[in-house]
């Protein structure tokens, strides 16, 4: 019954809007949350008449149920749409069109403030609104950057003045209305204040003065600028932005497989480097010499316990065997370790050569190299409607260096369903166009295909960019025309499936080959195309790589970028995983039907898919419903996605032809039956179909009831209810190599040698054979890091941080980190999740900062000994050496390569820049004058 389908959601913890109607049931009255509002209270309407049409409809639905189910006492439960009241309270309506009379202009173009891109294109956006008598605001909450903005400006000659009066003493609460109107920005001042608000009484708003740049203290989220109405608003989040996009022009670093791995759990098998296989038991504080910190218990072979310091966390790795069987735990204190070791490194450097057999022949050919961005590159990326991820501009900054380089590109691009990753391959493609040559898309089906054509099509459109398709969609004689158009040069881009690797396929110049999800290509096909990576650049897409790609990628043989970030305001999909039961289909499609929704109803089988039609059917009556599948003539399956598309169709029951591309923001509930016989990576990719917009969506992984799961379904089911973060898919393809066991990356060979250290620790292991056989200098696995003794305190307590993966994977990240800002990058992150920090986890980021500039400089140690601070390891100039001597009283012992500076307490309190040394509380003035004095050495610790 519908009430036993509402309860299974209520146990599923899935809210709808149902419940409200056993409300009469639970409460004898409810109070408006109105009540609660004070008189000061600003009430913003966005669509006031909306609202209350809504509401009133609403109301007459409550009504009726009510009758039906002879229910009487509405009245002190629900506020009838005609008794709301804002009373004194403030009101501001956002109306899109004055239902009052009065004329009403056209509507005006906005546009993105377009900030992005170099130093002197910023400043000369700002110069041509100023220029153009624009009224510009730049809302710069921040005193410093507000005053680092001023310079800037004064040395460019731009007019500014500062209006900072975000909260003014005489701005009192205010009674009526306020319209805002677009019609409002039409009007011609040289001021634009509270006065132009339709009469309304006024609010002490900042004055903005056209033809120069006010600074307002506001903060705004992101700017936007009216051209019609000559008005600029800009947000430091757009030069953020920016600085984004410049810092995303950094080579990033070759992927490290604990990214996208797991952090281990208490219970978990884990990998030492140099004491070998454990279990990870808990994370222990220990006091040392008065101060605390935290070490990793890890318990061996016969009882044998190890303490493992933090700052050596990324010597320890989740263990991940070929079989996906658990392993024989190492015992101390024997060489079984570094026999073990040694036989995988042997294997390692094996594979290595045959690895690097494709990476050598490439590197002998000279590609051919794009030239710079161009106006007209720029002119198609600004027509993005929406702001790149930092992800994206870092994938972007990637591939566009891989193109303008003589190599020729081989980038793997991953990221999850709806991240972003075709607006990247798009602007690769117009890349190469704009370089004279063509591009070829390659796509595992033909809807893909169609899509994919229809969205480089309409991009490049306003370019004068030429974009075809080969696909059963298309008549052979339009094939023939197109394949005739693109021998000639006629055809830019070429979109379509396998069918572009056929004989008859002749491009005139062909410059890029994007592939979307290679690992659904046959073997045949993937010959064809490992062939072409020799010759021309290649830019490979996918949500879930296979595990042969992500070892190519993670041991540095492909080139990889990924894209980890959620476009703004995406929520994660609602995951349910339970056995089949009609109630909950039935409530889970009335529940997006009633919200104006579609559904994808997914049935694996073509034999009986007209069951699952009929049980649909059964489960929604009223339901409008379609099928397609691969069985289908293409026309058919064209026309079911059309009118899918076009909202004729409330049910689209399917087979997984509608794993890739199918994009539709109104479906947002997905339903899978027997989702035990299809593979993780696959149930992820069909999870991605559902979720492309803010609306939360749900999906449904549903089993028979009456049969037994074997162990590996029940663990793909259980992964898809664990994660369901957003951009989980590398994680989900590695749980998936757990699961299935990585023994199919490898030989008969390296099996053994896998099962021995891991597939981790292996990795690492072919990544330094890897750049050894190219003839680079390869990561030594077992270098002794810079040795840092410090009295102070550095850990993550329970209370700030209750989670021990978490904690694991913030330790794992700051041990990890080679660069200044990755370590800001965590603070930053740390912070805006669990709160401001206390003084010992503030001394634990100090800590890796230390670490990081010493390594830069080639320490040895940083310590505190006998009351001094030693900096063992490194010749300092005589300068700095009189310098640090005059500051910090400082002793340079040139021959034993270490100066030493006094601590005496009290002196230069927390700085470490007085005439000596403060521990400061938890030690945090220690912590802060070692990474102080570093600074003085000229220890950048990044790569600007």
């Amino acid at each position: 019954t519908e009430l036993a389908a509402l309860l299974e959601m209520v146990k599923a913890r899935i809210v709808t809007p149902e419940l409200d109607r056993f409300m009469p049931l639970m409460y004898e009255s409810t109070v408006s949350p109105l009540a609660h509002v004070s008189d000061d209270t600003l009430v913003v309407l966005s669509e006031p008449r909306s609202l209350f049409d809504d509401c009133a409809r609403a109301y007459e639905d409550l009504e009726r149920r009510a009758g039906e189910a002879k229910v009487s006492h509405l009245d002190g439960l629900y506020v009838r749409p005609q008794q709301l009241d804002f009373g004194r309270q403030q009101r501001l309506q956002y109306v899109s069109i004055i239902r009052a009379g009065g004329a009403v202009t056209a509507e005006l173009k906005i546009e993105q403030p377009a900030l992005a891109g170099s130093d002197n294109r910023f400043i000369s956006r700002i110069q041509e609104v100023v220029n153009n008598r624009f009224a510009v605001a730049f809302a710069i909450p921040d005193r410093g950057a507000r005053e680092s903005m001023e310079l800037s400006f004064t040395d460019e000659s731009i007019p500014f003045e500062e209006s900072l009066q975000a909260a003014p003493e005489n701005s009192g609460s205010v009674a009526g209305d306020v319209h805002v109107n677009v019609t409002l920005l039409k009007r011609d001042a040289d001021k634009l204040n509270a006065a132009d608000l339709s009469g309304a009484p006024a609010i002490t708003v900042p004055t903005i003065t056209r033809g120069r740049v006010t600074f307002v203290d506001a903060p705004i989220p992101s700017g936007v600028v009216v051209p019609d109405a000559h008005l600029a608003v800009f947000s430091l989040n757009d030069l953020n932005a920016r600085m984004d996009a410049k810092r995303g022009r950094r080579a990033r670093r070759r992927v490290d497989v604990t990214e996208v791995t797991f952090p281990f759990k208490p219970g978990d098998y884990v990998v030492h480097a140099t004491h070998g296989i454990a279990l990870f038991s808990e994370i222990v504080r220990q006091e040392v010499a008065g101060r605390e910190r935290d070490y990793f218990l890890l318990e061996y072979a016969g009882g044998d316990k190890l303490y493992v310091p933090l700052e050596q966390v990324d010597r320890i790795t989740r263990y991940v065997g070929p079989d996906g069987a658990n392993p024989r735990l190492t015992r101390l204190n024997t060489a079984d370790w570094t026999r073990a070791t040694n036989k995988a490194r042997k294997s390692a450097k094996k594979l290595a050569f045959d690895l690097v057999d494709l990476y050598t022949r490439r590197s002998s050919i000279t590609g051919f190299a794009f030239g710079p961005d161009t106006p007209e590159q720029n002119e198609m990326e600004e027509s993005f409607p929406y702001e790149p991820t930092r992800d994206q501009l870092e994938a972007i900054a990637d591939i566009k260096a891989d193109m303008e380089s003589s190599k020729p590109m081989d980038r793997l691009l991953c990221g999850d369903v709806g991240f972003g990753k075709t607006e990247v391959a798009l602007r690769a493609a117009f890349k190469c166009v704009d370089g004279g040559r063509q591009v070829m898309v390659l796509c595992p089906t033909t809807i893909l295909a169609q899509q994919h054509f229809e969205t480089f099509f309409n991009r490049f459109a306003p370019f004068g960019v030429e974009v075809e398709v080969l696909s059963r969609f298309r008549t052979p004689a339009q094939q023939k025309r197109a394949l005739a158009a693109f021998a000639e040069g006629k055809v830019d881009v070429l979109v379509g499936t396998h069918r572009l690797l056929s004989a008859d396929v002749n491009p005139h110049d062909l410059g890029l080959v994007i592939i979307d999800e290679e690992q659904r290509f046959g073997v045949q096909h993937k010959e064809q195309l490992k062939n072409l990576r020799e010759q021309i650049d290649v830019l490979t897409l996918s949500a879930t790589p296979i595990p042969r790609t992500m070892q190519m990628a993670i041991s540095g043989v492909r080139d990889m970028s990924l894209i980890t970030t959620p476009p703004t305001g995406r929520r994660p999909v609602v995951v349910h995983v339970g056995e089949y039961d009609p109630d909950v289909v039935s409530a889970a499609i009335r529940l997006e039907l009633d919200r104006g929704g579609q559904v994808y109803y997914v049935s694996n089988r073509v034999k009986t898919i007209d069951d699952a039609v009929d049980r649909v059917h059964e489960a929604v009556p009223e339901a409008r419903v379609a099928v397609a599948h691969g069985k289908m003539s293409p026309r058919e399956v064209e026309d079911v996605m059309v009118r899918f598309a076009t909202g004729e169709v409330d049910v689209l029951v399917a087979t997984t032809i509608i794993e890739s591309g199918i994009d539709n923001p109104r479906t947002n509930t997905l339903i899978i039956e027997d989702s035990q016989r299809l593979g993780l990576a696959q149930l992820y990719q069909l999870k991605g179909r559902v979720g492309r917009s803010a609306t939360q969506a749900y999906a449904y992984f549903m089993f028979p009831g009456e049969m037994p799961l074997t162990e590996e379904a029940t663990e793909r089911l259980t992964a898809l209810s664990e994660f369901q973060d957003l951009g989980s898919g590398m994680r989900i393809a590695m749980r998936d190599l757990e699961i299935r066991g990585a023994g199919s990356l490898v030989g008969a060979e390296q099996h053994g040698n896998l099962s021995s250290v891991g597939f981790d620790l292996f990795t690492q292991m072919l990544g330094q054979a890897v750049a050894e056989a190219r003839g680079e200098d390869g990561e030594d696995l077992e270098q002794a890091g810079v040795a840092i003794n410090l009295p102070a305190d550095f850990y993550l307590s329970e209370e700030y941080l209750p989670a021990v993966d978490q904690r694991v994977l913030i330790y794992r990240k700051l041990a990890a980190a080679a660069l200044l800002s990755e370590v800001d990058e965590v603070q930053q992150d740390c912070e805006e999740r669990y709160g401001e920090l206390p003084l010992a986890a503030l001394n634990l980021f100090d800590r890796a900062r230390i670490r990081i500039r010493a390594e830069r400089l080639g320490l040895e140690s940083v310590s505190l000994t006998q009351g001094r601070l030693v900096y063992q390891g490194v010749d300092v100039p005589k300068t700095v050496a009189f310098e640090l001597k005059n500051k910090l009283g400082a002793i340079t012992y040139p021959k034993t390569r270490k100066f030493t500076v006094p601590a005496r307490a009290g002196a230069g309190a927390g700085t470490g820049l007085g005439r000596g040394v403060d521990t400061g509380e938890n030690g945090s003035g220690v912590v802060a004058a070692a990474l102080a004095i570093l600074t003085q050495l000229g220890a950048s610790g990044d790569d600007d």
